[in-house]
Parts: C-alpha cells; structure tokens; sequence
C-alpha cells in the first residue's frame, strides 16, 4: 500500500487550467482517468487526510503511485480525451458500463455497393445504418418480413448474392417479389440505393410520407381499374402500418430523444435506455455496473453520455437526451453531444408531461434490472453457499448461518414506532416467518432501545417455547397476515429477561398446547443481524446477554458505506466490494428496510383515519356513517344530546348513552391559530372519522 504523500504533486506544479488527469500504479498501469475544470483543486482533493475520503477513493489514491496531466484548452476538450483514455487504458477503478455487444441491431450496410439489411451484433462499423437496439433477434426478423413488400432490399450473404450472379438465377425472395434481385440485373446499383435509403429513412421515423404515396397510388389504380396492382398497394401500405404499429407511439409530437434512468445502491448501479424516433420507442438497452468509484447520479449519467455517444455521429445523437439529473459539467457535455451530433442537443430532466411519464416508466425498468440481477445472484445455489461461507469466514462463525434473522426499526419523528423481522433461511427468504413489532417499552424515538426491546421480546419467547413440551396455535395474529402487530408474547416463568412492558393479547397470543403446529418461535438463528452500526449491535448483544444466550452471533450493516460492525469491535469489518457475502447480507437488510416502513406506513395511516366513534362496542361502520351524516361532524354530534343521537335511524337508546360517553372521554382537539392574526380557527372535524 502505497502513501500518497510520498508521489504528492508540489502545490505550484499543478496547473490551474482544464484537463485530464491518471493515476499509475507501481507497474504503470493506468488505474485511474478523470477530469476537471481546474485541475489543481481537483487532484489537490485526492491528497488530504485519507480519512475524510470515500473508501472507494482511498483505496484508489493508495493503490497508486504516481499522478500526471494533461492541460487542455476547454472543457468539451477535457470530455473527450477523458473517454479516449478510459477506452485506450480501461483503468479499474473508472465506472465502466458492461458493453452492449449482445444486443441485436437492424443494419443497412450502405457502405457496400448493393447496401444490406441484416441483423447486427458487436461493435458498430463505419458506413453502416444501425436501429434499434431490439430485445430479441426475432423482432427484427418480423419487422425485416414486412417492410420488404414496399421496399425489396438484398438480406442475402455475400456467398448467396456472389452465386447468384454467377448462375443468373434469383434467390427465393426475388422470385416471391421480397427483393429486386440487383444480384441479376432487375435494379440498378443507384435503383438499389434509392431503395435502401428509403428503407432507412422510414426505419428513421419519417413514416408519412411513404404511406400517403402509397394510399396515393392505391386510389389511382382503382380509379384506372387497375384492380390487382390497387390490391398490391393496399397490402403494402397494410405491411407499412403494422411494421409502425410493433413500437407504440409513446411521444405525441413525434420527438427524436433518448431516455437515460439510473437505478443504484452503494455497490451497483443500474442503467435503462429508451430510443424514441419520431415519437415511438424504436429500441431499449440496459446495462449494469459496479460502482468501483465514489460517483453520483450525475456522474453515473456522464458516463452513460460518453459511453453513449462517444462512437457516434449525426443522427444516431438525438435532439434530445432526457436524464434524472444532470453532469457536473452540464454545459460542457451538452456542447459535445452537440459537436457529435452537428447541431444543437438539448440535455435536461423532464419536468412534466409525456416526456416525465415515460421517464417514470425507463426508471421503472432499470429498478427492477438493478433487483432481477442481485436476484439471479441470490438464486443461483452455489453462489448462495459461496456467500454464506464468506460470511461465516468474515465474521469467525464456526459453521455457515442457514438460518439468518434481521431486525429493522422504523418510525416517522418518533411516532408509530414498529419493527420488523425477516428470516433467510440458506440463502433465501422465508415469508412465512417474517414478524412486526411495536413498541412498548418507552414512547419517543430511540433506535437503540428500539433495538434492545425487540431482541428481547423476541428470544425471550424463543427461551419460553424452548421450555415447553406443547405447540402454539397459530391464530389470525401469529399468522403472517398482511396487516396487523406481529405476535411477541408476554414473558411467564422463570426465564431471566430485562424489565419490558407486556404487549397487548391481540399482539401477543397465549400459547395453546394441543395443536401439534410447529413453534413458531422456536427456531433459533446461528446469525442475527440488525440494521445500523455498533449502538445498534450493542444493544443487540446486551439483549442476548441478559437472557443467557450465547451461543447466536450477532453483527450490524451500516448502510452508508456497507460495513459490517461485530460487538465490541472498534473497527468494522469490511467485505470485498464483489463478496457473495456482501450481497447477501444487504439483500436481508433491504428486506427487512422494505418490511419495517410497510409496517409503520400501514399503522399510521390506520391511526390518521381513526375517530372516538371506534372505541364504541356494538357500532359498525354503517351506524358511525350515520351518525356523522346526520350531524354533519364528530364536533355537532358531541354537543347533541343523548335524545338528539336517538332520533338517528338505527340508533337506539343504549347506543346513543355509550356514543355519548366515548365522545365526552374524548378532550376535543385543541383549536387551531392563525399565526399571522392571531385569530382562532374554527375547525369541522368531520373527516376525522
């Protein structure tokens, strides 16, 4: 390791101009290219004290062992070589998109005398029209089969064109009218390119005109009782419309954009492309990559850019490139995207219309990319072993967790404070077991003692259900239901536990000993892990502690920088960026993330909608609508009397004393203050119920 003091550029070197900047390792190796405004504060920013740096910058700056420079005259200048260099040295720790070389393209290699329409994979070649990118082969295949009764370009090999010529014979498609067969002379080679341009220029979007010419020609035939040829047209143009009709119109005013979303977490980030030509999306691509540098969404983005449209030029640049959020260097990237191009190039975020629609929709898609591919990881059997092994290898376990439990706590500013429970078992999510939990113990936010409560709760029924020789009736609360706490029971006997308020019977059932289901509870992990860092895991393992149990390990993941914190450790443990373990570890605790605030969002929206009529037995939702009703609000129906609320249909006398009590147990809200005026507000609590 490196110490970047000792290759430190003197502070007067370092010029104040544009450029491009390269890291070198001990065998000059180039291991990283970047670029800046001004390139004396940016590389000035990779020497200061290496723990204020991003962990990822840290190991990039100690990995290396020397810096140099390159001055440019403009920041378009600094964009360009920047790409060229992560192209020609293909550093390691540069964000690099996965190459989209097995996607499918339509080409028209109109570089060749008589210009070609095939599918295309690999590298783009100079002097060939390219469209798409297609999902599947087959797709252009489809599109190709149409589009050939209007225009009959040459598909054939060079082999099958060469022998043609040579014997004089057409193949199969010149003779059923889907080629005009140049390989024996029919077309001309300039009759042959018109065609081809024609071909490429509908695949373009220019799709009207061709279909009126043809409608055109249709009605011109009929009228001279042409009938065949008239038919012949109506077929085409048919095929013409159902080749547009493959890429539904998604922009209205027949837009030439492209679509960038970007999908992340702290080591991996997904990318969504939408090729939009003439309002319709004509191709969709997608990468993945991991985030080998400390990079943002906008600097996700200028990769994508370079990447992009780093090989091309005219058209294949749109007009327009929409992005979640825009380069660094906005201005810059926008003028050379508009030099590759050949005019101007508008990059910006939609802020409203179809045009933010179908960025929700390209987002979308590179979400559930970014989850399809940690799912395919996680799915796969020898890479869920291989991640639980480097588990229990990183953290000293002596045989690998089968079974992982972790814990998340959730709140919103300190109310409805709830937790969650998800279990792992080899690998993968076991639904059945999740659990939530309330708080009890204590009112407020605390994570901490949020924590400490939960851990206890719930082995301290492990340690119950151990004891027991009976079984546990799985009711509608212990079941995994959709809604509702999760089922904690109440301590009883002689188990050692830290002093916790008892849970209500409808979050925690009494134990039923003649069921013969399995102890729900009573399964313990070999690993428990919990959301956040050591307060967290301290508070775990005290929990543990108090009951006697020492024989379940325990550790945190911090989600900011993905560390791994073990008890009484000071420094955390940090997995490889690549580790199967580190997967793993971060698919539970998003699980149990994802299961938590589910939880509370459910709870508080149930406690926003609740009124003083639920706490009356016997009145339904029906009567309760009544009530309100008839006195327009719970404020009007507070001050009736018991003989106003008996005047209600289906109200009867001992409904109307309990409606009456509930309300006047019920302090009215206090009221509300303009605090401009200082005038009181008088509010209707209608909606409250």
């Amino acid at each position: 390791m490196a110490d970047p003091s000792s290759y430190r550029p003197k502070p007067g070197q370092i010029p104040d101009s544009p450029g491009v900047y390269k890291f070198r390792d001990e065998h000059r190796r180039v291991i990283y290219v970047g670029k800046a405004k001004n390139l004396r504060q940016r590389v000035a920013n990779y020497f200061q004290d290496l723990a204020n740096l991003h962990p990822r910058t840290r190991t990039m700056v100690t990995t290396a062992a020397s810096v140099e420079w390159t001055v440019v005259s403009t920041e378009v200048e600094a964009l360009q070589l920047e790409y060229s260099w992560i192209k020609e040295f293909d550093p390691r720790f540069n964000v690099k998109y996965r190459d989209d070389k097995s996607y499918p393209y339509l080409a028209v290699t109109l570089n060749e005398e008589f210009p070609r329409v095939q599918v295309m994979r690999g590298a783009k070649k100079k002097g060939v029209r390219y469209f798409g990118p297609y999902g599947h082969a087959w797709a252009i295949r489809e599109t190709v089969d149409l589009m050939l009764r209007v225009f009959p370009v040459r598909t054939c090999s060079a082999g099958v064109f060469k022998n043609a010529a040579r014997t004089g014979r057409p193949c199969l498609l010149g003779y059923i009218g889907k080629c005009s067969a140049p390989c024996v002379g029919r077309v001309t080679p300039e009759e042959h390119r018109e065609l081809a341009e024609d071909f490429c220029d509908f695949m373009a979007g220019r799709t009207g005109t061709y279909i009126r010419r043809l409608e055109k020609d249709m009605t011109q035939a009929a009228e001279e009782m042409e009938y065949e040829r008239a038919a012949r047209l109506r077929d085409d143009a048919e095929a013409l419309k159902r080749a547009m009709e493959k890429s539904a119109v998604v922009l209205a005013d027949a837009t030439d954009a492209d679509l960038i979303a970007v999908a992340e977490d702290e080591l991996e980030a997904a990318l969504q492309i939408f090729h939009v030509r003439g309002g319709r999306v004509r191709g969709q691509r997608g990468w993945v990559t991991d985030k080998v540098e400390a990079v943002d969404t906008s600097g996700l983005v200028e990769h994508a850019l370079q990447q992009l449209y780093g090989e091309e030029r005219g058209d294949a640049v749109p007009k327009e490139v929409l992005v979640p959020a825009l380069p660094e260097d906005a201005e810059a990237v926008s003028q050379w995207l508009a030099e590759r191009r050949g005019s101007q190039v508008s990059l910006r975020i939609p802020q409203r219309g179809d045009k933010k629609d179908l960025m929700v929709t390209v987002q979308r898609n590179a979400q559930q990319a970014l989850g399809l591919h940690k799912t395919k990881r996680a799915s796969d059997l020898t890479t869920r072993s291989r991640a639980l092994e480097e588990i229990a290898e990183a953290l000293g376990l002596d045989t690998a967790p089968l079974r992982i439990e972790c814990y998340d706590i959730s709140h919103l500013q300190g109310d409805d404070v709830v937790a969650s429970m998800v279990v792992f078992e080899d690998g993968l999510a076991r639904k059945s077991e999740y659990r939530r939990f309330q708080i009890k113990g204590f009112e407020g936010q605390d994570d901490v003692r949020s924590m400490h409560e939960v851990i206890g709760r719930r082995f301290k029924r492990y340690l119950q259900d151990k004891e027991r020789t009976g079984e546990w009736e799985e009711t509608p609360e212990t079941a995994p239901a959709a809604i509702g706490p999760a089922p904690v029971p109440a301590a009883t006997g002689p188990v050692p536990a830290p002093a916790l308020t008892a849970a209500s019977p409808d979050d925690e059932p009494e134990p039923r000993e003649d069921d013969g289901r399995p102890k729900r509870f009573a399964y313990p992990p070999q690993l428990v892990v919990v959301d956040g860092g050591q307060p967290q895991v301290a508070a775990a393992k005290r929990a543990l502690d108090e009951l006697g149990i020492d024989d379940i390990a325990v550790c945190g993941l911090a989600k900011r920088l993905e560390e791994v914190w073990l008890p009484d450790d000071d420094d955390p443990v940090v997995l490889p960026r690549s580790s199967e373990g580190l997967y793993l570890l971060q698919r539970v605790r998003d699980e149990a993330h994802r299961f938590a605030i589910t939880y509370q969002r459910a709870k508080r929206a149930k406690r926003i909608r609740s009124s003083p009529l639920d706490d009356v037995t016997g009145l339904g939702e029906t009567r309760k609508q009544a009530l309100i009703k008839h006195f327009g609000s719970v404020k009007k129906l507070r001050q009736a009397t018991i003989d106003e609320i008996c005047e209600v249909p289906g109200i009867g006398r001992r409904t109307a004393e309990s409606v009456a009590a509930a309300l006047a147990s019920t302090a009215p809200a206090a009221p509300a203050v303009n605090t401009a005026t200082g005038e009181i507000i008088e509010e209707d609590d209608g909606g409250s119920s």
